[in-house]
């Protein structure tokens, strides 16, 4: 018994040995648990040539960190202003970064690497913000400064995939043939910041830049311009620019006038397997239940080319003609959707009374017999009551209330005398209030325009509430100020 325990526990000790020294190993080497966790972003170790040097005349910068530097997003981060003609390429390798300027460089000038977010730790993604080197071909460096917020202006948010561009040309042309001198980035809550500049006078854009050109190419790019030239020195006000789409036509030359929206092409019409014979009609009302706050619209499945109004009976629950003179029919551009314009009443049915000889579309298509619509419109109940009421509006800029849900505007309302929207019937649901300045009073935003004489700036939007609930069958007051 004592020989066996004598083996095992050479075995034991033997066994052991060759875990230790085996070329594998029986253990995996781990680091210690626990700790704080490391929150701090890289640091720059040393730069050549040096920050903020003078008489640069060289084409390579080198960055050295005191960590690991993860290059991925530097491409698409760095900014250089001057805005080059020849973008530089940059590279990242362990502690490194290095930046190969591929553009002649001008004489007397002051240049600025704006790394924003590029500049990051491998392990944490720890963020060096907003990091910025600099140099100058000549003798000092330029410390003009202008800073500045864009907002979107049918909703008054910011936007921070937007840029701020300063040119030193000032011909409308210049936006669309031009690289800017000067760009700075917009961060979340829509600011930018210029530094390093040379002190002089500038017109100042905003842009969104996906392609990364600099230029005002299409008229679906938000867009946004300052109404005179500003004036950059070491304290220049602050500016404020509102971005607007005002169309989705392609820019094709500076100089024309803006007069609207172009809009895209169509989707193209589906095609319809069946061979039916047919004209399929609809309307929004789901359920059979209906919207009082809306307008009804009789959809079809093809655009009608032979439409004939006075054919269609609207009636009552009891199938008695509804007055004509107090309603009437609309069609729209694609002969797909009429609408019918009412003063409707709570908790009322009606019929919609189609004729097969009312209309019919391109193909000679109609339906193949009589058709009723039946529908009912909803209760009191089911509507909530709303004031909602600005204690120190401004009537003079002719301020009107927007409800907005899902990011759309679904009702816009007058203000009365005593600042305040009123309605007795009121969808319920959460709805975002914004203010519309409504310059030209036609309770829609409109977009500005850049080109030509008339340049006009857009209407502005600001929001006043976030979140304003409404509940059904409730009494809903908010008083706001400003």
């Amino acid at each position: 018994m004592k020989i066996k325990t004598g083996l095992l526990f050479l075995l034991s000790c033997s066994l052991f040995v060759v875990c230790i020294s085996g070329p594998m190993g029986c253990a995996n080497i781990v680091a210690p648990l626990g700790g704080p966790k490391d929150t701090i972003p890289p640091v720059l170790v040393s730069a050549v040539p040096k920050d903020s040097a003078k008489k640069f005349t060289g084409n390579k910068i080198i960055l050295t960190f005191n960590e690991y530097i993860d290059g991925k997003d530097l491409r698409n981060e760095l900014l250089v202003s001057p805005v080059p003609k020849i973008d530089p390429l940059i590279d990242a390798k362990l502690r490194t970064v290095t930046i190969r300027l591929k553009d002649t460089l001008q004489g007397s000038t002051t240049y600025a690497l704006y790394f924003n977010r590029g500049i990051k730790d491998v392990n944490e993604g720890n963020t060096l913000r907003n990091f910025i080197y600099v140099f100058s071909t000549g003798d000092t460096i330029d410390r003009g400064e202008l800073s500045g917020t864009i907002l979107a202006a049918n909703t008054g948010r910011p936007d921070s995939t937007l840029v701020a561009m300063l040119h030193d040309k000032f011909d409308d042309s210049a936006v669309v043939k031009n690289r800017p001198r000067y760009i700075a980035k917009c961060d979340t809550l829509g600011h930018f910041t210029f530094r390093f500049v040379k002190p002089g006078t500038y017109a100042l854009y905003g842009m969104k830049d996906e392609g990364g050109s600099h230029k005002y190419l299409s008229k679906a790019q938000l867009f946004a311009f300052a109404d005179s030239p500003v004036v950059v020195g070491s304290r220049s006000a602050p500016e404020t620019l509102y971005a607007y789409v005002e169309g989705y036509d392609t820019v094709k030359k500076a100089g024309t006038t803006g007069g609207g929206t172009t809009k895209p092409p169509p989707a193209p019409r589906k095609t319809n397997k069946e061979s039916d014979r047919r004209l399929q009609v609809s309307i929004n009302a789901p359920g059979n239940s209906f919207d009082v706050l809306d307008t009804l619209r009789i959809t079809f499945s093809s655009g009608l080319k032979v439409f004939d109004s006075t054919q269609l009976r609207f009636t009552d629950d009891g199938y008695h003609d509804i007055d004509p003179n107090k309603y009437h029919f609309e069609r729209d551009t694609t002969g797909k959707i009429v609408t019918l314009f009412y003063v409707w009443p709570t908790d009322t049915k009606f019929h919609l009374i189609l004729p097969r000889t009312f209309g019919q579309d391109s193909l000679g298509r109609k339906l193949l017999k009589d058709d009723t619509l039946s529908f009912k419109t909803k209760k009191d109940i089911d509507y909530g009551e709303i004031r909602i009421r600005v204690v120190n509006l401004d009537m003079s800029q002719h301020p009107v209330l927007q409800f907005v849900s899902g990011d759309k505007v679904k009702y816009t309302y007058s203000f009365d005398a005593r600042r305040q929207v009123r309605r007795l019937l009121f969808a319920p649901g959460d709805y975002e209030l914004r203010l519309l300045y409504d310059v030209n009073r036609n309770m829609i935003w409109d977009h500005g325009y850049f080109f030509g004489k008339n340049k006009k700036q857009p209407e502005r939007v600001i929001t006043i509430l976030k979140k304003f609930t409404v509940k059904p069958n409730w009494d809903n007051d908010k008083d706001i100020t400003l």
